[in-house]
């Protein structure tokens, strides 16, 4: 009685709480109970704890009526519901019977697993779910990273910065591989490029003459001109016209018609838009190309990171000018220069042209012999008159250059010292003059005289002049210490002299120093296409000015001479001149005075004072002789050797150019199969020097 109480006060606040799952709850088992052949009272019992909240399953398990004597029942009744449970059911719901039965037996209260594995699960869930949003985070991040690092830029690059443009009016220049720059303008549909565009990457013949305000351009026997703002020019002394004004002027800048350029220059060119820019080809050598793959962009340098300067379609042909790791330099068509990824592009080919474009030929004079050529010092009218006595005492010479010109002022006037008669006795001994003509003239500004056109004329003028008067077969140029801002008219007079020798079967022939970097203003190349023939001076290696001792003409600076000069000219063009001369040099040390007034220049770093005498052969032996000096063989130079000291301590050196040592220079002409060789100065050399002569120009 009193548990029934007690089990019917304990229903209903389970009732309250429950509610319709309870009561359906209880009235299911109350059915199964009954076909087992169990009391309602007893299946309520085990019901209970199924709708009941932790509460009831801790007062329940402290009743004592939850005997194991019950519990065992329960657990048998459990056992024949699942027994005898319908075929229909499922697996599931078996498992979930076998759960409750399981959970009866041990005690424990039906559903406590499930609500612990519940929260196992979402406690792994929520894991899952953090851990799958970090990784979903990083790889987001990454993925920025990566992009940002190594993702292709989307970046445009400004082409008015990239050729330069500034302001309205200025075209930006191509030439063949090379961005120049906004060196061209357009007028009535003209374009003019700039004259140093013109002289530096199209055409260095033509020539403008800032001081007269006239554009020269040298033809083999021609001179073309045209003045400032006009549409005419002249071809010697016939006036054309052109359909467009040739030459225009900007400030201190002349601009020259690009259609004028073409005439005499083998190029092509096309105008192009945003921005404004010509691009011109004037390098017909076989060329480089590849086809875009497929559409992709010209980038300022190579890597996608680099920004873009113009993009190209599939199927545009664009020159390779050159490897980079993975990508390739290229030229578009319009004049764009970049790079673009390897696997952009297809093969590269290799395109020959055909071009209909004639060069002009400039004809030189060639002897069909070896020359052997000696410069004869002549310094008055009066010293022509020992010319046979020089020739006399020579054997196998074949050409004398009488050094009979100087300019005399900056307007290009002569000092002559020429003669007919000298001419004819060279003649009849079978020689060749080559008259020689310098600018050693005092008071001779380089610029003044060759910066001008009506100067070069008037030089020119006058040495073709005298030249016919006194009837000599050749003119010499010997023009030394010309300044680098002054090389582009020296080589203009070069040119304009040569035009005037080729009309008048005049040889041509140019001195120029062993080339170095601060000589390659003379235009060496240039020279050996105008002139006859290029000599040059292999000597004054060691020169009166020198802060030390050495030879004047040591093998390896005469070898490196002719290497040097025949890379620029043909070799059947190049005469190497040998000294018949040597220098005996006198050193002494320096004062402590001398030193700190010298601090800071470069003849502080020589601890000698050194001068020299420069001598002939005769004399060199002489002095030898009279200091009792030893000689013995240097065969780094190639030459003998002496040294001595006199009775002050002064010491005395001298590379002795004789027999032998001129043997090993004429041996580098026959080496190189030069046009022959030249000597300054005849009466410096011993006779015996003309037999060794004649062995190699024979």
């Amino acid at each position: 009685m009193d548990q029934r109480r007690r089990t019917g006060s304990e229903e209903r606040p389970m009732r309250k709480t429950s509610g319709t799952r309870t009561q359906a709850g209880g009235r299911t088992s109350a059915r199964r109970s009954a076909s087992d052949g169990v009391s309602d009272t007893e299946t309520v019992r085990r019901a209970r704890p199924q709708g009941r909240g932790d509460a009831g399953t801790a007062k329940r398990t402290a009743d004592p009526y939850q005997s194991g004597e019950r519990r065992t029942t329960a657990s048998q009744s459990a056992e024949r519901r699942s027994r005898t449970a319908p075929s229909s059911r499922t697996p599931q719901s078996s498992r979930k019977t076998a759960q409750v039965a399981r959970n009866s037996s041990s005690g424990r209260p039906p559903g406590a697993g499930r609500k612990k594995n519940t929260r196992r699960r979402r406690k792994m869930g929520l894991f899952l779910k953090v851990f799958l949003i970090f990784v979903l985070l990083a790889g987001i991040l990454g993925g920025a990273f990566l992009w940002t690092r190594y993702g292709p830029s989307k970046e445009k690059y400004d082409l008015d910065k990239y050729f330069g443009i500034e302001s309205t009016g200025q075209i930006g220049v191509t030439v063949n591989n090379e961005v120049v720059g906004p060196m061209a303008m357009q007028v009535d549909g003209q374009v003019y490029v700039s004259y140093e565009t013109v002289r530096d990457y199209l055409n260095s013949r033509f020539y403008w003459d800032a001081n007269e305000n006239i554009l020269l351009y040298t033809l083999p026997t021609e001179m073309v001109s045209a003045g400032v703002g006009s549409n005419s020019y002249t071809v010697s002394k016939e006036t054309k016209n052109a359909d467009y004004v040739i030459l225009k002027t900007e400030g201190s800048t002349a601009y020259i018609a690009l259609d004028f350029v073409k005439q005499y220059t083998d190029i092509e060119y096309k105008l192009h838009k945003n921005p404004d820019r010509v691009m011109i080809v004037g390098d017909w050598s076989d060329t480089k190309t590849a086809t875009v793959k497929r559409d992709t962009e010209v980038r300022l340098k190579g890597g996608v990171k680099s920004p873009i300067l113009t993009p190209v379609s599939k199927g545009d042909k664009v020159t390779v000018i050159e490897d980079e790791s993975d990508w390739k330099k290229v030229r578009t068509a319009d004049g764009v220069i970049g790079y673009i990824k390897k696997t952009k592009l297809r093969k590269t080919e290799t395109e020959a042209y055909s071009r209909d474009f004639q060069e002009p030929v400039f004809t030189n004079i060639k002897k069909d012999y070896t020359i052997n050529l000696a410069w004869h010092q002549v310094t008055s009218q009066t010293a022509n008159s020992g010319v046979l006595e020089t020739i006399a005492s020579t054997k196998g010479l074949t050409t004398i250059s009488p050094t009979w010109f100087t300019v005399a002022d900056n307007s290009g006037n002569l000092t002559s010292i020429a003669s007919t008669e000298y001419v004819n006795y060279a003649h009849q001994s079978g020689l060749e003059v080559w008259a020689l003509v310098d600018n050693f003239g005092e008071n001779i500004d380089q610029m003044e005289l060759l910066s001008r056109t009506s100067a070069r004329e008037n030089l020119e003028n006058q040495l073709i002049s005298a030249a016919i008067q006194s009837g000599i077969d050749g003119i010499n140029v010997d023009f030394e210490q010309i300044g680098t801002d002054v090389g582009e008219h020296y080589i203009q007079f070069i040119r304009e002299l040569s035009v005037k020798c080729r009309l008048n079967n005049l040889v041509l022939s140019v001195d120029n120093y062993v080339p170095k970097g601060f000589n390659a203003h003379y235009h060496r190349k240039e020279q050996g296409i105008v002139a006859d023939y290029v000599i040059i001076m292999g000597y004054d290696e060691h020169y009166s000015g020198s802060y030390e001792a050495g030879s004047v003409a040591s093998y390896n600076y005469v070898k490196e001479g002719i290497q040097e000069t025949i890379k620029d000219v043909p070799a059947d063009k190049v005469i190497n001149a040998v000294p018949f001369y040597t220098r005996l040099w006198r050193m002494v040390p320096k004062t402590e005075e001398e030193l700190a007034e010298q601090a800071g220049t470069e003849a502080a770093d020589y601890p000698m004072n050194v001068t020299s005498e420069a001598m002939g052969m005769a004399e060199a032996a002489r002095r030898i002789s009279e200091a009792g000096a030893e000689i013995t063989w240097d065969d780094t130079a190639k030459q003998n050797y002496a040294e001595w000291t006199d009775a002050d301590g002064a010491v005395y050196k001298i590379w002795i150019e004789d027999a032998t040592s001129l043997e090993e220079k004429l041996k580098l002409m026959k080496e190189f199969k030069l046009a022959g060789t030249a000597a300054w100065k005849l009466g410096f050399e011993n006779s015996d020097i003309w037999e060794l002569i004649v062995k190699y120009v024979n």
